[in-house]
């Protein structure tokens, strides 16, 4: 039994932060761990899309002294949606949302991802939608809008709950747990820290088919 203080080492980015805010991590960057059992993944930080609560999270899930540790990735292309989104009333102007092959290593490296991906409830679902149609892994979804796993189950989104007919199913990973009502760029609260930490904690014990 650990006596006192537990030390971490953390790799926070791999670059400087740039301008304004420059002490937070960046687009494209990584906070990294020794033993990569869990991994938040944030949009691009932005006016928008800021770290919180993601870091809160993280920070909250390397408090409880659990078995397992945290990395942090930040996307490189964390905004907008997805290039295969079908769209209403023509195309949308700005970024689209992507990963790289690096992230998607980076991502696949661990046991458990948690998305977080904002307050646009059909943005969520098709950001989690891709993502885990290029990670093989289990997921918990964070979100401040209200989503349930008929809505990703619809998009082909495998589920620990519902699941998609065999014909439409299009993910290699699944949501195993989604925590809904977390606000995005606001600290949450203890409630919302909570259910996310036993989420994950459920997910770590429940054994991959």
């Amino acid at each position: 039994m650990p006596i006192g203080r537990v030390t971490q080492v953390v790799d926070c980015r791999e670059s400087m932060g740039m301008g304004k805010g420059g002490g937070i991590a960046q687009r494209g960057t990584i906070s990294e761990c020794r033993y990569p059992d869990v991994i938040v993944v944030g949009m691009s930080p932005g006016r928008r899309h800021v770290t919180k609560p993601v870091c809160d999270i993280t920070s909250a899930l390397r408090r409880q002294g659990v078995e397992f540790s945290v990395s942090t990735l930040v996307l490189n292309a964390g905004s907008g949606l997805p290039p295969d989104t079908p769209r209403i009333g023509g195309a949308v102007l700005g970024a689209y949302f992507g990963l790289t092959e690096k992230e998607i290593r980076q991502i696949e490296q661990h046991k458990v991802a948690i998305l977080h991906h904002g307050n646009v409830r059909s943005h969520v679902v098709h950001k989690v939608r891709f993502i885990l149609e290029h990670c093989d892994i289990p997921a918990v979804v964070v979100s401040q809008a209200p989503v349930d796993y008929e809505d990703f189950a619809k998009e082909g989104v495998k589920t620990a709950y519902v699941m998609p007919p065999p014909e439409k199913v299009k993910t290699k990973g699944i949501v195993m747990e989604i925590v809904s009502g977390v606000t995005r760029g606001q600290t949450p609260t203890r409630g919302n820290l909570a259910d996310v930490i036993r989420a994950v904690m459920k997910v770590m014990k429940t054994p991959r088919s």
